[in-house]
């Protein structure tokens, strides 16, 4: 019996990496994209440090979301489709829609693409930014019944690219006629064992952090989860009948401060202590430093905002088990010494 082909889209992604990892152990068969076959090695080489060895069940092929091409030679087979990937976000754009415009078309090429081939379900990363930007006054769990609402003041356009691109998505399945079922999971930050020097933005902060680069932390507070359990609620997502047409956050219900991840890392590694930042930069001081420099901008505009969220979904749901905050930041932390990133 031939084994059930999931496309997993953008194979040397973070999140995609792990996905890949949990797939191919299960027995399944992968085809990844990737913008360029150059990467190919890149992305055995992550395997093979996430332990796996056999690369026969997975396959590779070029496709760029900023382009409609190759979607459909993307699918073709496949029973279902994962899609972690997401067009890279410039933080120093001149116009939001250089963020948000290229993140909903890649959407669209997919699932188009997607409902051509006829597969049963793609599931979509979206984010925890298309769940909490623009809510005030917030004083519960945030939940996978909210959405970021676009038209309060000050959203960055990375919340608003990942609001726009999950509704886009969700319309899109309204309106299909061929069958194709929609899940999507909104992780918090996404931390966890990184496979080589290609990580997302989450880790970059622990790596700040761990080299002496974050001199003083702001009054930033998060939801922070493994990527190895966002990788299993992703085929969770996959697999389930409960999941269809359903968003899950991915979260561990625990919410800590910047200081609080400086203080788990100054407790785990004595070593590096020094280096890691004891003072907070108020918010307001934050805020205007942020108007002169636009990277600075996305944090400012989460910067002492509620943050608590709930796991009840996931886990009533589907089962879904995960571990703790603190032990996900730990394991970011010991990736990036064992593979001299710090």
């Amino acid at each position: 019996m031939s084994k059930q082909l999931v496309v997993v889209t953008g194979g040397s992604g973070f999140i995609a990496s792990h996905i890949i990892l949990k797939l191919l152990q299960q027995g399944y068969a992968v085809r990844t994209t990737v913008r360029s076959l150059a990467k190919t090695e890149l992305i055995k080489t992550m395997l093979a440090n996430g332990g796996q060895t056999d690369f026969s069940d997975l396959s590779f092929v070029e496709a760029d979301l900023t382009h409609e091409d190759n979607w459909d030679q993307v699918m073709a087979g496949a029973t279902y489709a994962i899609h972690p990937a997401s067009p890279t976000p410039t933080l120093n754009f001149k116009d939001e829609n250089e963020m948000i415009q290229p993140a909903i078309n890649g959407v669209l090429y997919v699932l188009r693409a997607a409902s051509a081939a006829h597969l049963k379900r793609v599931v979509l990363t979206s984010a925890y930014g298309a769940i909490f930007a623009g809510h005030k006054h917030r004083t519960t769990p945030y939940t996978e019944a909210d959405w970021s609402d676009l038209s309060a003041k000050g959203i960055h356009p990375y919340q608003k690219s990942k609001t726009l691109s999950e509704r886009a998505a969700w319309d899109f399945i309204a309106q299909d006629d061929s069958g194709l079922e929609l899940s999507t999971v909104n992780p918090v930050a996404v931390m966890g064992p990184v496979l080589a020097s290609d990580y997302s933005h989450s880790n970059i902060q622990i790596q700040d952090l761990l080299t002496g680069k974050t001199k003083v932390v702001p009054e930033v507070d998060s939801g922070y989860v493994d990527v190895r359990d966002v990788a299993s609620l992703h085929l969770l997502a996959m697999t389930s009948p409960k999941a269809a047409g359903e968003r899950f956050l991915a979260t561990t219900g625990e919410t800590y401060s910047m200081l609080d991840v400086a203080n788990i890392l100054r407790e785990a590694f004595p070593a590096y202590a020094p280096k890691l930042p004891t003072k907070v930069v108020p918010t307001p001081v934050l805020k205007l430093a942020a108007k002169a420099n636009p990277m600075m901008r996305m944090v400012a505009s989460v910067a002492g905002k509620y943050a608590e969220t709930s796991d009840a979904k996931a886990t009533t749901l589907l089962g879904w088990q995960h571990g703790t905050a603190k032990d996900a930041i730990i394991a970011t932390a010991q990736s990036m010494i064992d593979l001299g990133i710090v």
